[in-house]
């Protein structure tokens, strides 16, 4: 305990020392003893923000610890496992190839050639002597001993770290470590924002933001998202018969930013500021030189060490996955974000929790929309592989019923293993018969949670380039393993034939896109969110922006993340041109939403909307973006409403200010409750929350209400929000770029055929600008045909990639 104590002294001294303003490094600053545990100037602020935010995230110092000790055991287990496999286990033996003979007095003469698993194990004197012979195998545990030797010395340094936090979390944030699991971060936040007025953990400024404790966390991650999405990492590769390939890997990732971040040679001089030699254009040639050996170097780096990270990249991912494969097979066959799609669709300033909440959400819809796309070509296939296949795992089944010593025939249980396998691979390629599948409105349903998609993706949903490029941010599992795989081989010729390359351009972005915020350092500018310097003159920004097409954010990402980030946190003061850009946002909203559907009409809809999108267990939340997404459909069908009148048409744009008005309309009614352009109330609960005025929609809708805590329903309301923004930036993003098409999802300007024409098009005009009005969709001929079945299948059969179909239905 002595030396915790003074490791803690060590710390603050240290802290006080590095976190001096310019100017200020003789300061000399007296602690009383009694505020020795007052975490005053604390050195690292990124480090010790980003501690409290994993502290929160994996649930307190017994997991945390938990977790690291059985890393170094998995560490030590592998090792010692397959060298004991390679060197101590007689394989003749164990595979029957050579007899063994039992002639001892205590074994039975029936069992005499019977081989027992310690037959094929070798006794520990020839196991050591074998081990000892074989140079390879002492080179390599005397390599895996350091490294284990410094992971425990890691671990042990983080066991005093973060055992600082627990301290920290129970002296000065107040939270007992049995309440941790029920706090949520944004309280975690805002009790870190109080203790800076009373205590300076740092004193370059008195009072922190939100802002600044995100940047603080997120310094790095802001530069790599800015990175990917201004395309200047070389992650898109032109492959040979492959085409267009993205490849990311953890081990790629971990160069870039041992490059780039934290590594010797890299461009940050500490932990929070740019060296200042990369702040100047007069020697940009030179420090790209310079770059360019350090990238060189790191590739030759990873040549050298590819043997020996292959060997265990091979060897934890048998461990790891073997078993699963042995008893889900189709587990292969699940898709995951992929590193490069974590990356693309996240916002500036997002946190891990954030992220993995949206893209949750976002599962669902992105595997239903993947899972429209098949080839006729490989359903039929499939289904005669898997006929044949049956036909012989059901004979081998029969037989091993009749008589259980047909499981002792050499490689019958292989054979059945390997045919249970083929099965249920192959069936993954038949498609459902039964299910109708609308490729354009899951696509949108997608937009919903993920935010981010290309402009030439809208109204090519159904092709296989648009499903293509999905796949590369939402890919099979198995792709990822095989990726990670080769992740060794390929990484040091991407750093050397690649990166090298990107050299002068990577030390100009950081140059052109670094600027020092005063208590924070120096950050990416894209993570201030800066409308008037990166904003999309397409994405609402027209008017309010000075980007030059270089400086511009590319998809709406600087306008997005704004919103998300003021969604996220309430309490939150965006500086002057940000809330100049929410204001003007907030009044399109209100003018777009007076031609817009009522909400009550809206969640009317909710079933029948949720229905269209095969969504069999939606929440609240999920009713509502469903009632909006699909609300044109209805629409444009010509269906009647629930007063039996025909329904105006209307676009997803319209559906969604209507909402947002609405909210906007509950906040005027409780202005106490946040702030004047935010959306959300700070604190929701069942009597007062966003749908207050439409009292039996909300008793409909959301009947389980009151037992939900207030923390956990504005956290899924404001996701339904930022959603609702997402799909209306998008349709209004499409109206600036593409005046000539349609808001909605539908091109052709086809009239209504109902009473109510003209009334559809004063309502479309509410927009704003020319929209023309929608393609009837007659969801009255949505029956069964076969023989419509057959002519559509005998038109496509050819296809190399078609929309999957349900029995004579689709969308």
């Amino acid at each position: 305990m002595a030396n915790f104590e003074a490791y803690q002294e060590y710390q603050r001294i240290e802290d006080f020392e590095e976190d001096s303003p310019p100017g200020e490094e003789d300061l000399i600053v007296h602690v009383p003893e009694g505020l020795k545990d007052s975490w005053h100037h604390i050195k690292n602020l990124d480090n010790f923000f980003t501690r409290i935010y994993h502290f929160h995230q994996k649930n307190g110092f017994a997991c945390m610890m938990l977790s690291e000790f059985f890393e170094l055991v998995q560490l030590l287990f592998v090792v010692i496992f397959t060298t004991f496999l390679v060197n101590c286990v007689e394989y003749d033996v164990l595979f029957a190839n050579r007899a063994v003979n039992h002639t001892g007095p205590g074994h039975n003469p029936l069992d005499r050639n019977k081989v027992t698993l310690p037959d094929a194990i070798l006794p520990s004197d020839q196991c050591t002597q074998s081990i000892q012979e074989n140079s390879w195998i002492i080179f390599l545990l005397i390599m895996a001993a350091i490294f284990w030797i410094y992971r425990l010395v890691k671990v042990f340094c983080n066991v005093l770290s973060y055992w600082e936090i627990r301290q920290f979390y129970i002296k000065a944030l107040k939270i007992r470590m049995d309440e941790l699991c029920n706090v949520t971060w944004q309280e975690v936040q805002d009790r870190l924002i109080s203790l800076q007025r009373e205590q300076q953990m740092c004193i370059h400024k008195k009072e922190l933001t939100e802002l600044d404790i995100y940047h603080r966390i997120l310094r790095f991650k802001n530069y790599m998202v800015a990175m990917i999405n201004k395309s200047l990492l070389p992650v898109q590769l032109q492959l040979p018969l492959l085409g267009n390939v993205v490849f990311l890997t953890q081990g790629l990732k971990y160069n870039f930013e041992l490059i780039l971040f934290w590594g010797p040679g890299s461009l940050f001089q500490n932990k929070w500021n740019l060296h200042p030699k990369y702040k100047r254009s007069g020697n940009r040639l030179e420090l790209a030189q310079q770059l360019s050996r350090v990238i060189l170097l790191m590739g030759l780096a990873n040549l050298l060490l590819c043997p020996f990270i292959l060997v265990w990249q091979v060897l934890y991912a048998f461990f790891s996955y073997t078993e699963i494969i042995r008893r889900e097979p189709g587990s292969l066959g699940a898709r995951r974000w992929s590193l490069y799609g974590r990356l693309y669709l996240r916002h500036f300033n997002e946190l891990n929790h954030e992220l993995h909440g949206r893209l949750g959400r976002g599962y669902k819809p992105t595997s239903k929309y993947m899972n429209s796309f098949t080839s006729p070509l490989l359903t039929v296939l499939a289904k005669n592989v898997a006929f044949f296949s049956g036909s012989v795992l059901a004979v081998l089944i029969a037989l091993t019923v009749y008589d259980e010593d047909v499981l002792t025939v050499q490689h019958i249980l292989t054979a059945i293993t390997v045919l249970g396998v083929v099965i249920t691979i192959t069936r993954s390629f038949i498609p459902d018969e039964h299910m109708v599948w609308c490729p354009e409105q899951l696509l949108q349903c997608m937009l919903a949670h993920i935010h981010y998609m290309p402009d030439h993706w809208r109204g090519n949903a159904n092709k296989s380039e648009t499903r293509d490029e999905v796949a590369q941010l939402f890919q099979y599992k198995a792709v990822f393993i095989l990726e990670e795989l080769l992740s060794p081989i390929v990484t040091p010729f991407i750093l050397i034939f690649l990166l090298r390359n990107k050299s002068l351009e990577i030390i100009d972005f950081f140059r052109n896109f670094t600027v020092e915020v005063v208590g924070v350092g120096d950050i990416c500018s894209f993570a201030q969110m800066d409308i008037r310097r990166h904003g999309n003159p397409t994405w609402m920004s027209e008017g309010q922006t000075e980007a030059s097409i270089y400086q511009q954010a590319e998809n709406g990402k600087t306008e997005l993340s704004l919103m998300h980030f003021t969604i996220k946190n309430p309490r939150w003061q965006p500086p002057q041109e940000s809330s100049v850009f929410i204001s003007h946002l907030k009044d399109k909203v209100q003018h777009d939403a007076q031609s817009g559907p009522s909400t009550q009409l809206l969640l009317s809809e909710a079933p029948l909307c949720t229905s269209l999108q095969s969504n069999e267990s939606a929440t609240g939340p999920d009713n509502l973006l469903a009632s909006v997404l699909a609300h044109p459909i209805l629409t444009a069908s010509g269906l009647q409403g629930r007063d039996h009148r025909f329904i105006p048409p209307s676009t997803a744009a319209s559906a969604a200010a209507s909402v947002l008005a609405s909210l906007s309309s509950s906040q005027l009614a409780h202005p106490g409750r946040s702030r004047t352009h935010s959306l959300l109330p700070t604190s929701v609960h069942p009597e007062s929350t966003m749908y207050r005025s439409d009292r039996t929609i909300i008793d409909s809708m959301t009947n389980s209400d009151s037992r939900i805590r207030s923390n956990t329903l504005q956290s899924e309301f404001a996701s339904a929000e930022m959603s609702l923004h997402a799909i209306y930036l998008h349709e209004l993003h499409q109206q600036s770029s593409h005046p000539q098409r349609t808001s909605g999802q539908w091109q052709s300007p086809v009239p209504m055929r109902d009473l109510h024409t003209n009334a559809g098009f004063q309502a479309q005009s509410g927009l704003g600008t020319s929209i023309s009005m929608p393609t009837p969709v007659h969801l009255g001929r949505w029956q069964e045909e076969e023989e419509e079945e057959e002519d559509e299948d005998d038109q496509e059969i050819n296809s190399g990639s078609t929309p999957k179909q349900g029995t004579g239905s689709s969308c």
